[in-house]
């Protein structure tokens, strides 16, 4: 298994040719800031939202009634996720041999890495604020979402030079530069 994107749009009207360049660009993206991780396998999903669904979001599992850019739900850190597994499912169409870990053999979640969650709108604006193309918005907001799911933060100022200098070296690397 290598390294993947899932995509979803929930926004009013859903995707279109325009999104399907974003995934080009985004799954490059993935690649660069996976191989400098060491981090070459497994899924994320990513759903993009409009400021409503993702003020929801926040709300939610944040408890801040607002909007926000983007949301990461890493399935890699902390207590494990509240998933029930019954069992009964199949598994991949290559089959059971395809489990390389014996205490994650047939449980179909264990690829997933976690869920990043981008306003579209909201990326829109924070691009013509800062001065810079949507789809350098966009790029960084989603390898910051993916930096969160393998357990970066920036909860101080050395977390924060750390996980901004490695977001900068990906776009850079992918050519979206301000």
């Amino acid at each position: 298994m290598t390294l993947s994107l899932e995509w979803i749009d929930e926004r009013e009207g859903g995707a279109g040719a325009r999104e399907e360049q974003w995934m080009d660009m985004l799954e490059k993206l993935l690649k660069i800031a996976g191989e400098k991780e060491e981090f070459t396998t497994g899924i994320v999903t990513l759903t993009l939202t409009d400021d409503e669904g993702i003020r929801e979001l926040n709300r939610q599992y944040r408890g801040l009634d607002k909007p926000t850019d983007v949301l990461s739900f890493s399935l890699l850190e902390g207590e494990q996720p509240d998933i029930q597994y019954d069992g009964d499912y199949e598994g991949s169409e290559e089959g059971d041999e395809e489990w390389k870990d014996e205490d994650k053999a047939g449980d179909p979640f264990s690829d997933l890495l976690g869920d990043i969650v981008i306003s579209v709108p909201r990326a829109e604006a924070q691009a013509e604020d800062y001065g810079h193309s949507f789809e350098r918005e966009l790029g960084f907001l989603f390898v910051h979402g993916f930096l969160h799911l393998l357990g970066y933060d920036h909860g101080d100022e050395e977390q924060e030079r750390e996980m901004f200098a490695k977001q900068e070296e990906v776009l850079k690397e992918a050519g979206l530069i301000r």
